[in-house]
């Protein structure tokens, strides 16, 4: 069995292809779906395979990464528009980031809007690897009814619904064929010396010595094959699957990829009720069977795609492990261990974050369960609990993704669940210093309670933090009792007078009294805090608002767009530099209010057609003045009631 994953932006045509690959054969389709994942097996010319196909959708590229462990290529499904060209890219970076053989389907050619070379060279600014172009269109009173093969130079005309019929070659495109096979044969040449040798003596390559090249060329990815169709009209798709069969490399090749010592691959997991974990496995070695070790267990069961179950797995076969809660999914397998994944496959920073609540509160421990679960099967999400209040933020792709994990809660786990933006982080701090006074006594029938002390607060330079000292002498505050004034001092510190942590604060015992009998540690820590409860007001308190760096991957054409949209956030613009590892791309980077961070993100997704993901990290505090400062304090209280 062969794998195949099928890629490419929304409304790109991707499910249809796979339902046109699955019926070129009379006999039955197998699909199972598996969460944001679908499987279908079927058979061509009595071969097994495997699509798996994945929605639409900028983010669901960085999911892609478990499918593409799992597979010998990836068909990218691209529409046929050059300005649409910028959608692909953040699946031509999944490919090659995986070093995944990769064919193209220029798709709705029956509906195509600009030239097919403009097409290519739009996507070619987001591949390193050559896309070449393999079939050119044949055109009548400008729709396009047919394609020519550059390799074989053979003409196809297109039948509604039916496979293409072979037809001459007509004349009034025998110009353009002989000028673009002629540009295939150089990007071709460019890789076998054999091939440069005989064109540069003029002399034709046999058909089927170019098809073997381009075979090899395909598995060496240096070269991405290009082929055009229209799946809803099914014209095209034998042709493509031909490609498939005769050039996409077998299950072996992927082993060499994924390191060479796994003997299967886990690549999703799904958690259904009645079963449990699910994890779609494929075997890279035959003896992959029922009760078996793998990944240091023994495994329960298998389920085939689309129903029933088998005793074993051939190599490069492809099911699903039930009762095997050892397997991890994205990560390769031996007999005995759950395999580091490669560097490739480790999940892309989760950029969009919220805090979940169970709608009832008896459902908080199950929540907790099921989030445990979740990170088992999707290794693109992570769970994290806030510093300050305690709750649970869950950090996922975006915005689909939380549809679908917020759904599987409800829906597999029962467990309902409120989203909600997170709170931006703010703290306060002091602007000059101050001294403070205070005594603590009270009197309630046996021993009372008394504590005097002496205290200076002083700013800190930003990033310094607290800071506690003592200058008492002649013993008017014995020694055992300064602990408690530090611990009373950094209890004042959990919320100041605007209502936020406060931060970057000394605080300087200069004096104190005492009483032999009422004196105690908790007087005095209970002193210390009311002292400097009345003394942060007087130092001149200032707000402080989080400042993020921000790394912005995106598409170069994008890059200009981000200035004013930083700007207009009162955001800071870094700089920005090509990205060295993926050709069209650029790391654009910035310093943004972390409390901006959610309207950025909406405003990145529009400007950029939803191709750009982000990473953050805190960086520094800046100090918020005047009306917004006396607004936010306010609100603060009243929320705290």
């Amino acid at each position: 069995m062969r794998v195949v994953t099928i890629l490419g932006p929304s409304q790109s045509g991707k499910t249809t292809l796979v339902r046109q690959l699955a019926g070129l054969e009379s006999g039955a389709a197998a699909s199972e779906n598996c969460g944001h994942l679908t499987l279908t097996s079927f058979r061509f010319l009595d071969e097994a395979w495997c699509a798996l196909d994945l929605p639409g959708g900028a983010e669901y590229a960085a999911l892609s990464r478990g499918a593409l462990m799992a597979s010998d290529a990836a068909v990218l499904v691209v529409p046929p528009d050059p300005a649409a060209a910028v959608l692909a890219a953040p699946y031509l970076r999944a490919v090659e980031a995986s070093n995944t053989p990769c064919l193209i389907l220029i798709n709705k050619m029956d509906a195509a809007q600009g030239r097919v070379h403009d097409i290519v060279a739009a996507l070619q600014a987001y591949s390193h690897a050559a896309i070449v172009l393999r079939q050119i269109p044949i055109r009548e009173d400008g729709q396009v009814v047919g394609a020519v093969d550059l390799i074989s130079e053979r003409a196809w005309r297109y039948r509604e619904g039916q496979s293409s019929t072979l037809i001459a070659l007509p004349p009034t495109v025998a110009d353009r064929e002989t000028q673009a096979r002629g540009e295939m044969l150089e990007q071709l040449s460019d890789y076998d010396d054999s091939l440069l040798e005989e064109l540069v003596e003029d002399r034709s390559p046999a058909t089927d010595v170019l098809f073997g090249i381009a075979s090899r060329e395909l598995r060496d990815r240096v070269v991405v094959p290009t082929f055009l169709g229209a799946t809803d009209h099914h014209n095209g798709m034998l042709r493509l699957m031909k490609a498939l069969r005769h050039e996409v490399p077998a299950a072996s090749a992927l082993r060499d990829r994924l390191g060479g010592d796994a003997c299967a691959v886990a690549f999703h997991a799904q958690i259904r009720k009645h079963l449990g974990k699910v994890v779609m496995i494929r075997a890279l070695d035959a003896g992959i069977s029922v009760g078996s070790p793998l990944g240091g267990g023994n495994l329960g069961g298998l389920h085939l795609p689309g129903g029933g179950t088998t005793a074993a797995l051939g190599a490069g076969e492809v099911a699903l492990a039930v009762k095997s809660d050892q397997l991890a999914a994205g990560h390769p397998l031996t007999a005995t261990a759950v395999l580091p994944r490669p560097s490739w496959a480790n999940a892309q920073a989760p950029m969009l974050a919220r805090v979940i609540t169970p709608k009832t509160e008896r459902d908080e421990v199950r929540l907790s369960a099921a989030l445990g679960r979740l990170q088992e099967t999707d290794p693109m999400l992570t769970v994290r609990a806030d510093d300050e209040t305690g709750k649970t933020i869950l950090c996922v792709q975006g915005p689909l993704h939380l549809r679908r994990v917020l759904s599987t809660l409800t829906d597999d786990f029962g467990v309902p669940v409120e989203a909600t933006v997170p709170q931006p982080v703010w703290r306060e701090t002091i602007s000059r210093r101050a001294e403070v006074q205070y005594r603590h006594r009270k009197q309630s029938g046996g021993a009372g309670q008394f504590a005097d002390v002496s205290l200076v607060l002083t700013p800190r330079a930003r990033g310094d933090g607290f800071a506690f000292d003592e200058v008492v002498k002649g013993g008017a505050v014995p020694r055992n009792y300064i602990p408690a004034i530090k611990a009373g001092a950094q209890d004042a510190m959990v919320a100041g007078p605007m209502g936020f942590a406060v931060i970057d604060v000394g605080v300087t015992l200069t004096d104190g009294k005492h009483h032999a009998v009422d004196s105690s540690d908790h007087a005095f820590r209970t002193a210390a805090r009311m002292a400097l409860r009345d003394g942060l007001p007087l130092a001149g308190p200032l707000l402080l608002k989080g400042i993020d760096r921000v790394d912005i991957h995106v598409p170069s054409v994008f890059s200009g767009a981000l200035v004013s949209l930083v700007a207009g956030l009162k955001g800071q613009v870094l700089g920005f530099d090509r990205d060295p590892a993926f050709r069209g791309w650029d790391v654009f980077r910035a310093m943004l209010p972390a409390a901006a961070t959610e309207d950025f993100l909406q405003a990145l997704a529009a400007a950029t057609e939803g191709t750009a993901w982000i990473e953050t990290r805190f960086d520094h505090y800046e100090e918020v003045y005047g009306p917004e400062a006396d607004t936010i304090s306010k609100a603060r209280r009243a929320a705290s009631g």
